[in-house]
């Protein structure tokens, strides 16, 4: 029996892309999320599910950091990124973080049916025409996303907060943790994202679209 796992923080989505999927493929096993963390969970939990159905947006993912996350804490688990823009610079940013399939959530069940069939069998899937497309575009630089998806999840808390301007005894007091850990978590960050400053990490939290989780 197929396992998937679809991440979409719309209720009325997932409910609806059940419906389809399990019309459309029979006997399937159909898990859900709504943001990163329950999604982490689920997968830390399943760790057998034959396909992520990933939405780049939902809480938490900030964009790519998601779906960089993913694949490093499960680079066993393949992904195909839900999304509703096509736009093709988000696309090759997708393929080039690892992801096996883009599907745009407007397609038709059958379109979901051949992505989903196509990549369990080993291959990537893209909607006709797509491919030709990108190839005309430059290679995407996700140094920084790949750095920032090294952090633990609770040095990530730390930067976010940094984003939102909060001193290090207010993020220790969020965080339940001491003020000296918070400068251990601010070290290792900096060190992770080779920055040197504050500034620097609100830039880099801005740049991403980070969100904290």
């Amino acid at each position: 029996m197929i396992s998937l796992l679809i991440a979409d923080d719309h209720p009325l989505f997932r409910s609806a892309l059940t419906g389809a999927l399990r019309d459309q493929l029979g006997e399937v096993d159909i898990q859900e999320s709504h943001d990163l963390e329950s999604t982490l969970v689920s997968l830390k939990a399943n760790p057998d599910v034959d396909l992520l159905l990933l939405d780049l947006n939902m809480p938490g993912s900030g964009d790519l950091y998601g779906l960089i996350r993913i694949r490093s804490d499960f680079p066993d688990i393949p992904v195909a990124v839900i999304s509703g823009s096509d736009d093709l610079s988000i696309v090759a940013n997708v393929i080039e973080a690892g992801a096996l399939g883009f599907i745009p959530k407007t397609s038709e069940p059958a379109l979901y049916v051949e992505a989903i069939s196509t990549i369990l069998e080993g291959d990537s899937w893209l909607p006709i025409g797509m491919a030709e497309q990108l190839q005309q575009l430059p290679a995407p630089d996700l140094d920084m996303q790949r750095r920032v998806a090294e952090l633990t999840p609770q040095q990530y808390k730390v930067l976010c907060y940094l984003h939102e301007g909060l001193l290090n005894k207010q993020i220790a007091y969020e965080l339940n943790i001491s003020e000296a850990t918070v400068k251990a978590h601010i070290t290792a960050i900096f060190r992770k994202l080779n920055i040197n400053n504050r500034t620097q990490a609100v830039l880099v939290v801005s740049d991403l679209n980070l969100q904290l989780i």
